[in-house]
């Protein structure tokens, strides 16, 4: 069903917030991860990927806009290194007590201080919508030039019944006055298969996209240059 796209700003952007909110909507966030498709939806995407390079024993993955880092977490064992990225400080103190995470880097997306093909695969859930389309695009030219083998992006699929299920949802169970607020927003600003085209037929890549429940996009981008990589 059809839904106009919007894009005005969660609660979430709003990086002078630096209180128990924050804390109180990752664990929340972790929930709708955990239920909602959230890790299945990346798993997907992981697994495509460690297919086609099936001799990888290690693995270095920058997780941006990582908030708990909870997904990835969940799908990888500690011989593998996370390296977390959020520009919001709270968040970036929340991940410290997560032993399971190799590095935080407390900055912003749009200027990384990491060299071309630092890392093996880079991770995006739940990030993107929160961009513009031109930010978008500029954005993931700069992290296909990061990662060796591919990115792994987890986002939402906009839909008049995700909308209105998220927001029955957090009403009905939800503590966070930033998740209720957010989660609705947030399939408001999600994707539509031809969208998502526009954007990464723009960026030197070999993509595939596929729908997940619930209401999630699993995409993986595979740089053009992977041979040379």
């Amino acid at each position: 069903m059809f839904l106009k796209k919007i894009n005005y700003p969660e609660i979430m952007d709003d990086f002078s917030i630096q209180d128990e909110r924050i804390d109180i909507a990752l664990n929340e966030l972790k929930l709708i991860n955990k239920f909602l498709g959230g890790i299945s939806t990346t798993k997907f995407g992981l697994n495509f990927l460690l297919k086609k390079n099936q001799n990888l024993s290690t693995l270095k993955i920058l997780d941006v806009g990582s908030g708990a880092s909870d997904v990835l977490i969940s799908l990888i064992d500690n011989n593998q290194k996370i390296i977390s990225l959020d520009l919001n400080k709270r968040v970036c103190n929340y991940l410290k007590n997560n032993l399971n995470i190799s590095e935080i880097v407390c900055t912003d997306v749009k200027s990384l201080p990491f060299k071309q093909k630092e890392f093996d695969f880079i991770h995006a859930s739940l990030f993107l919508h929160h961009f513009n389309e031109k930010e978008i695009t500029e954005i993931l030219s700069n992290l296909l030039t990061l990662t060796r083998f591919g990115i792994i992006i987890n986002d939402l699929r906009r839909s008049t019944l995700a909308f209105w299920g998220i927001k029955v949802l957090t009403f009905l169970f939800s503590k966070s006055i930033m998740v209720k607020n957010d989660a609705p927003l947030s399939v408001r600003k999600g994707f539509t298969k031809s969208e998502l085209k526009i954007i990464l037929n723009c960026l030197k890549c070999q993509y595939i996209i596929r729908r997940k429940w619930a209401f999630r996009w699993s995409i993986v981008l595979m740089p053009d240059d992977l041979n040379n990589g």
